[in-house]
C-alpha cells in the first residue's frame, strides 16, 4: 500500500442506457449488487486503503448521490454540467483544476464496478498504470497494447489475448497534473465532443509513462447490462 496522500476521482455522470428500465428512476452506480449500491463497493476499497479524499463527479440523477456525502468523510460531489452532450471527457474536465494542483497521487474510476475483493486495491503501486485483466482470445472492450518494457504504447479498443481495462486507473502526482492539464487543452478543440478522457491518455503516451497493474477478472466486474447485473447477483434474474 502507498504510504502517500492519495485522492480518487468517481465518474458517476452516465445515463447507463443499457441497463434500463432500471436506470430510469435511478443512475446506474447506485443499482445495488449484493444488497449494496455499486458505487459503495468502489469506496470501501479505496476507503479500506487509505485514500483520504473523494471526488464524485455526477450528471444524471445527481441529486440522489448526496447522501454519500453524510455517509463519507471528505467525501465531495461535483456536478458534470455536459454530461449529456458531450462524453466521458466532460467529467475530468469538471475536475480538471483539482488534479492540476494536486498534491496527491490519484485514483480516477469508473462509479459503476462492482468489487468484490477489496484486496484489489491493497497493493503498493509506484508507478502510473490502469489495472487490467488478462483476457484470451479476442475481445472488443478497450485494451492496452504494451512493450518489452511493459509500458503501454497504445490505450484503444478491439484486441486479441490482451490486458483488457477494467475502470481503475491510478497515477502519480507529477501525472496526474499533467494529465488535468492534457485535457484542459484537449475540451474544446474539434472533435472533444466525442472523447473519451482515455482517448487523451492514448494521445499523449509519449508524455504519460503508464503501465499495466494486473488484476484477477473474480476481483471486480464492470457491469454494463441487466443480464451481466443478473450473472452477479440472482435477484435480478426476472428482469
Amino acid at each position: 500500500m502507498s504510504n502517500n496522500s492519495e485522492m480518487a476521482i468517481l465518474m458517476a455522470a452516465g445515463m447507463g442506457t443499457r441497463m434500463r428500465p432500471l436506470t430510469e428512476t435511478k443512475p446506474k452506480p447506485l443499482i445495488t449488487v449484493n444488497s449494496k449500491p455499486m458505487i459503495e463497493t468502489v469506496i470501501d476499497g479505496l476507503e479500506e486503503r487509505g485514500v483520504s479524499k473523494f471526488l464524485v463527479v455526477v450528471g444524471y440523477l445527481g441529486e440522489q448521490f448526496k447522501y454519500l456525502e453524510e455517509k463519507y468523510e471528505n467525501l465531495k460531489i461535483v456536478e458534470n454540467k455536459d454530461y449529456q452532450t458531450i462524453n466521458n471527457i466532460s467529467s475530468i474536465r469538471t475536475v480538471a483544476e483539482e488534479l492540476i494542483t494536486t498534491e496527491n497521487d490519484c485514483f480516477i474510476c469508473e462509479a459503476d464496478l462492482y468489487v468484490s475483493d477489496k484486496k484489489l486495491f491493497a497493493e503498493e503501486l509506484n508507478h502510473s498504470c490502469y489495472f487490467g485483466k488478462l483476457v484470451q482470445g479476442h475481445s472488443e472492450d478497450w485494451v492496452f497494447d504494451v512493450n518489452e518494457y511493459g509500458r503501454i504504447t497504445r490505450v484503444g479498443k478491439v484486441g486479441d489475448d490482451q490486458f483488457n481495462m477494467v475502470g481503475v486507473a491510478w497515477f502519480k502526482k507529477e501525472d496526474a497534473k499533467l494529465l488535468g492539464q492534457l485535457i484542459k487543452d484537449a475540451y474544446g478543440k474539434a472533435g472533444y465532443e466525442d472523447l473519451f478522457w482515455d482517448d487523451v491518455v492514448n494521445h499523449n503516451l509519449d508524455k504519460l509513462d503508464l503501465a499495466v497493474h494486473e488484476i484477477q477478472s473474480t476481483q471486480i466486474t464492470e457491469i454494463d447490462t441487466i443480464n451481466e447485473l443478473a450473472e452477479v447477483d440472482r435477484s435480478y434474474s426476472a428482469f
